[in-house]
């Protein structure tokens, strides 16, 4: 079926905010002592906050009270928005900004999907709002990649079949979701980490839609 629609998720995808998360998840760890590294993090990708909080205390083989959970959750929140604040159009990944030009102006639908709750944040303070047909946040579903909830969403604002569709993703918890949505997937980053992805790009720099249709 042809492509009618493209699906986004946020971090690690528009924006580079994948490094905001790695930094307040360590310093959360620190407190907690014990040590998080970057490759740890890459579990965490496109994975809600407090799926992502049992994952990090797994690495750390703690266990703590629902009240100590939430506590944990939102002092990393607020580390993580302290750095979104500090966000400005120029840090829109290279050619992101291009192609969703290029895509509503060939007549294809954009929409986001994304887990995160600060999705709104971000795409303000980047000046993104304005090149998507739909968004979906974290606010808006209540199951986290893979389930596929954030972009069968997308596709029903959009209006558009979900074979439809087609989702960029870095993670492979998005990769999946975007299957099990009956989607295509194009992965951001890393073949090898992204390998699940029916097609890899590095970015979106000079990137055109015939490079991605498969």
């Amino acid at each position: 079926m042809k492509i009618k629609a493209c699906l986004f998720d946020l971090d690690g995808v528009l924006v580079d905010t994948a490094r905001f998360h790695y930094l307040a998840w360590k310093s959360m760890a620190d407190r907690l002592g014990f040590a998080f590294t970057e490759m740890d993090n890459e579990r965490l990708k496109g994975v809600s906050r407090m799926d992502s909080l049992h994952i990090l205390l797994e690495i750390g083989n703690l266990k703590l009270t629902e009240q100590e959970e939430l506590r944990i959750a939102e002092e990393k929140n607020k580390l993580y928005l302290e750095h979104v604040k500090s966000m400005a159009p120029a840090d829109v990944l290279p050619g992101v900004r291009d192609f969703l030009t290029s895509l509503k102006a060939g007549g294809i639908l954009t929409g986001l999907g994304s887990v995160s709750k600060n999705a709104g944040i971000i795409l303000d303070r980047t000046n993104l709002t304005c090149l998507f047909d739909a968004i979906v946040d974290g606010m808006m579903v209540t199951n986290a990649k893979p389930h596929p909830e954030v972009f069968l969403v997308g596709a029903r604002m959009l209006k558009t079949d979900p074979s439809a569709c087609l989702v960029f993703e870095d993670s492979v918890a998005g990769i999946q979701a975007a299957h099990r949505a009956g989607m295509k997937c194009i992965g951001v980053g890393s073949r090898e980490t992204l390998k699940h992805a029916d097609k890899v790009i590095s970015g979106f720099k000079s990137l055109i839609m015939s490079d991605v249709l498969l």
